[in-house]
């Protein structure tokens, strides 16, 4: 598959300069756990229809500010809003893409899918209390491979992230310590360790940095093919992050249990599921200023959730079940005001 990064960021680019008039285009800003299948879901879409969609991968915190100000015609977020927060904000939310976030290191020697770490491990190197691969509670879960006796140099988002949410309430389950010191949030004040902004920014720091762990969305993972780790899940089984291990994790998911599809799916039950799954999130206003606009996002995503599936699997996505694209359509889809 020779899709990169580089190239989304390159479409997106000239998804902005070949912009037509202002009625032929929609705007979007937020998450970027979903930016490289919004950019080609963008492409395809422009190809078939004439619309363009300028999404801006911003950080799930800035896409919530600019669609709670109406600066844009949709915001994008992997944290979603709670039930009060929605009709305070008068926001329609539903989810679009599965995905996972994956940690990601560094280190000479180690292969992707060599090195095993638990949930409390990971949430003691970002507490700052596992300082050095060399530790014995790793060395412990990875006999046979060769750990470096060197400093960890944990790398985390600096932004306000929706992946950092997803990853800190991961942590903050499977560590107490950690929930009571850090706790789960879209930005957490790390004590150990340097930021990066974006899934991009991770992505480039843990490259660069030798002995660096970060956390990523998986489709940054595999396209810039890097290191990642195998994890304990709820099941006590050591796993890889990969569609079928995100399918698992979804699939007893309850989405009607939250107002706005807004459930979790970090820890969830299952030999083969993936411990830090999770949706991402597209949030559209109920009262917008200009309705045409907000009628064609609707087409948009109805079209991205109907035909996008297999744009959506070659960037390592798993695209909703039919079943609730049914229910996104009735319940989300639906009731938005469009004229």
């Amino acid at each position: 598959m020779n899709r990169t990064l580089f190239a989304a960021a390159g479409l997106a680019a000239a998804l902005v300069v070949a912009a037509p008039a202002a009625a032929q285009t929609i705007t979007g800003a937020g998450a970027t756990f979903p930016y490289p299948v919004y950019a080609k879901w963008a492409e395809a879409y422009k190809a078939e229809t004439g619309i363009t969609v300028n999404y801006q991968s911003i950080g799930s915190g800035g896409g919530i500010r600019q669609i709670k100000a109406r600066t844009v015609d949709f915001g994008a977020t992997d944290a979603p809003l709670k039930g009060a927060e929605l009709t305070e904000a008068k926001l329609t939310q539903f989810p679009t893409v599965l995905g996972g976030v994956v940690p990601v290191v560094n280190m000479a020697g180690v292969a992707p899918g060599q090195l095993k770490l638990t949930g409390e491990i990971l949430a003691d190197i970002y507490r700052g209390q596992i300082k050095k691969w060399s530790d014995p509670k790793i060395v412990a879960i990875n006999p046979g491979v060769k750990l470096p006796d060197a400093n960890i140099t944990p790398v985390y988002r600096s932004d306000g992230s929706g992946t950092t949410s997803i990853f800190s309430t991961y942590l903050s389950e499977a560590s107490s310590s950690f929930k009571s010191e850090l706790g789960a949030n879209t930005a957490i004040n790390w004590p150990v360790g340097q930021g990066g902004k974006g899934n991009e920014g991770v992505s480039a720091t843990v490259k660069q940095v030798v002995n660096a762990i970060g956390y990523v969305e998986y489709a940054y993972a595999k396209q810039n093919k890097m290191t990642h780790t195998l994890l304990e899940n709820k099941a006590g089984k050591f796993v890889s992050p990969d569609a079928k291990a995100f399918e698992a994790a979804a699939a007893g998911a309850d989405w009607n249990s939250q107002p706005g599809f807004g459930i979790s799916l970090t820890s969830q039950p299952g030999d083969e599921s993936w411990p830090i799954a999770g949706p991402t999130f597209v949030l559209l206003p109920q009262d917008a200023k200009d309705p045409a606009k907000t009628a064609e996002v609707v087409k948009f995503f109805k079209w991205a959730l109907e035909k996008g599936d297999k744009l959506a699997a070659d960037l390592d996505y798993v695209a909703l079940p039919q079943k609730l694209v049914t229910e996104i359509e009735t319940k989300a889809f639906a009731p938005v005001k469009t004229q």
